[in-house]
């Protein structure tokens, strides 16, 4: 079974409904509670749904095992596991993932020694309730213009509530 096809299963068994709305938030784990992996060799990605005050699991991309040894090709997958993504929480990222990164709009976060998944939500829903960092005010920013698109789409579509 290819990793995208777990994702989705994954995906469904976890939140049958729509995540709330809000930003995506990945984080490079081996065992789906701290971020404790480098992002090239990362075992999994957990991904929430998150807003100033609710955090919702909504996918985990699961990942052999794969040493930290500067071959690309095995960054395709985790690249492709954070669509609409607006930042990746791991240990340490390469210099040419990270451009890659950027170039999806997600932005690679470094997190100094192993830090619990709860621990980083609860700092990144507080500055968001406070001062957001640049990185989050790009996001919701694209995210209301892609919103703000979806819906002009719709209406020209002749779609009415």
């Amino acid at each position: 079974m290819n990793w995208q096809r777990h994702l989705r299963i994954v995906d469904s068994a976890i939140n049958p409904v729509p995540p709330p709305a809000g930003v995506k938030i990945a984080f490079a784990t081996a065992d789906r509670k701290q971020v404790d992996q480098h992002f090239g060799a990362a075992r999994a990605l957990v991904i929430y749904a998150v807003t100033p005050t609710q955090a919702t699991l909504v996918a985990i991309a699961q990942f052999g095992v794969t040493p930290e040894d500067g071959h690309e090709d095995k960054l395709a997958a985790r690249l492709a596991a954070l669509e609409d993504c607006a930042a990746v929480y791991c240990q340490a990222v390469g210099g040419s993932a990270i451009r890659q990164l950027r170039a999806r709009g997600v932005q690679p976060l470094r997190v100094d020694g192993v830090v619990p998944i709860d621990q980083l939500l609860q700092e990144l829903q507080a500055e968001w309730r406070s001062t957001p960092a640049g990185w989050l005010t790009k996001a919701l920013r694209r995210q209301e213009e892609d919103d703000h698109h979806r819906f002009a789409v719709m209406e020209a579509e002749g779609w009415r509530e």
